[in-house]
């Protein structure tokens, strides 16, 4: 029996923006009808407002360690119970974290001890990225393919330390290309955290040399250069390893989006992403008040580098808008006051989907499908979950989000549920979600919380062939 019938003349679907009915049942999309043609023990009247699939975040960090300031147990960010809370008042249904390989005696060990953090205590569905670091055990690679065989099929990798103090973090080239051999064999796809680590510590080096060690400079370290050079050099890699594919992490210079546009035009399979403060804000940004809120790492760059990141979002370059969220304190954010201690990440997944609606559909004029496309969609083609996730379409999981754009609002930390700050404090919002569904259950509605931690469950990945063999248009 059908369980509840969503009726709107604003749904957004894979073929383009319809009136219609949506039926739901035993959590999935029983049947799509025309405006008043199908019914259920419950009938919600959404008349204007936008029904579409629940956002996807596809890089977030919860209960993830921080900078020690003494140097100590490294402090911990909110865990997924709070982060997912944010999420689904913000219209997000899934998010994807990181499982560190290095936190296991196996790699399938380290995947069972995140797992088990996650389960029960999470308000959205999620899945893991899997990251190695550092030195790869020839043993590894081997527990690295049975990881992508076992349904978590994207692997991270760190091509610089980020920081002189995180010595480790770096992949040496020679096992990016024994990872990418594993990657490829198993029909993978490689999470790509690309930076230049010579120019990176040489700029850490030239600047504290010069006694230019305020936070202020960091796009000088983390530069369009380091990205230009990183960007080019995996992609050369991968392009010897024939079936490997790429996703190009938290993209944010120009030269970044001339790397993957290149690419993508001789037939490699790569996609991009960015963030949401890449595309909003630039590296003056740092100069305001508690400026490192809106850093992330690499770096915030110049209106330039923004402007090229919008343009790839137009010709299938810039395929998801991410958030890197880090849910900490403002406290906890702006402790850092340096270019080498600066805390990276943001807390960010609720405002996200209502922001990037402002912007794409508000003031830039984006069709409604293709802000659906950048915020969940493609998140959910690329990463192994369409058509179950990412689209109102018969047979596929009922997430939802329902956008009213007669809710205009400004956006302060007060109103939100995550922490005690945003960097989007004063940003009006076109648009803010009145309902969330996860799998056809009510999760929240006019802002009030109404699932539970028990709800969000572990999503098993399979990468879609045709994101394999060559690049996709998205």
């Amino acid at each position: 029996m059908t369980e509840l019938v969503l009726r709107s003349d604003r749904i957004v679907t894979p073929d383009g923006v319809i009136a219609g009915d949506i039926a739901i049942s035993g959590g999935r999309i029983a049947a799509i009808g025309a405006p008043g043609s199908l019914t259920a023990a419950r009938v919600i009247d959404l008349a204007g407002r936008i029904v579409m699939p629940g956002g996807i975040d596809p890089h977030v960090h919860c209960d993830w360690p921080m900078p020690s300031p003494d140097g100590g147990t490294p402090p911990m960010t909110e865990p997924a119970s709070v982060v997912s809370r944010a999420a689904i008042h913000g219209g997000t249904t899934m998010m994807i974290d990181f499982v560190r390989a290095v936190d296991g005696a196996s790699v399938a060990d380290a995947i069972a001890r995140r797992g088990a953090g996650w389960k029960g205590a999470c308000h959205v569905d999620y899945a893991f990225h899997l990251m190695v670091e550092g030195d790869i055990a020839p043993e590894t690679l081997g527990q690295v393919g049975e990881a992508i065989q076992g349904g978590h099929p994207t692997v991270k990798i760190f091509t610089t330390d980020i920081t002189p103090s995180r010595k480790g973090r770096m992949v040496d080239f020679g096992d990016i290309w024994e990872v990418f051999q594993v990657i490829a064999a198993n029909k993978g796809l490689g999470v790509i955290h690309a930076e230049d680590n010579d120019i990176v510590m040489h700029m850490y080096a030239k600047l504290f040399r010069e006694g230019r060690t305020s936070f202020h400079n960091m796009a000088e370290v983390h530069n369009a250069l380091s990205e230009d050079l990183s960007f080019r050099r995996v992609i050369r890699l991968a392009e010897s390893v024939k079936g490997t594919a790429l996703y190009m992490l938290h993209t944010s210079a120009a030269t970044g989006v001339a790397a993957i546009r290149e690419a993508r035009a001789k037939g490699i399979p790569i996609y991009g992403e960015s963030l949401h403060q890449y595309m909003l804000y630039n590296s003056e940004d740092y100069k305001k008040p508690n400026g490192q809120i809106f850093h992330t790492y690499p770096s915030l760059k110049s209106p330039a580098d923004q402007a090229a990141l919008w343009g790839g979002t137009l010709d299938s370059v810039i395929n998801c808008v991410a958030t890197d969220e880090l849910c900490c304190t403002l406290a906890q954010k702006t402790r850092g006051v340096r270019i080498d201690d600066t805390t990276g990440g943001n807390a960010g997944v609720e405002p996200r989907v209502a922001l990037m609606y402002s912007e794409m559909v508000g003031r830039r004029g984006y069709s409604l499908n293709k802000f659906v496309d950048l915020v969940s969609t493609n998140a959910a083609k690329i990463m192994g979950m369409y058509p179950r996730k990412g689209a109102i379409a018969v047979g596929a999981d009922a997430d939802i989000c329902v956008l009213d754009p007669t809710r205009r609002r400004t956006i302060t930390a007060a109103d939100l549920h995550e922490t005690d700050y945003t960097p989007w404090e004063g940003w009006e919002a076109h648009a803010w979600p009145c309902m969330t569904l996860l799998r056809g259950k009510i999760v929240m509605q006019e802002g009030q919380l109404t699932g539970d931690l028990a709800d969000g469950q572990w999503i098993e990945r399979r990468i879609d062939p045709a994101i394999i063999a060559a690049p996709m248009p998205l």
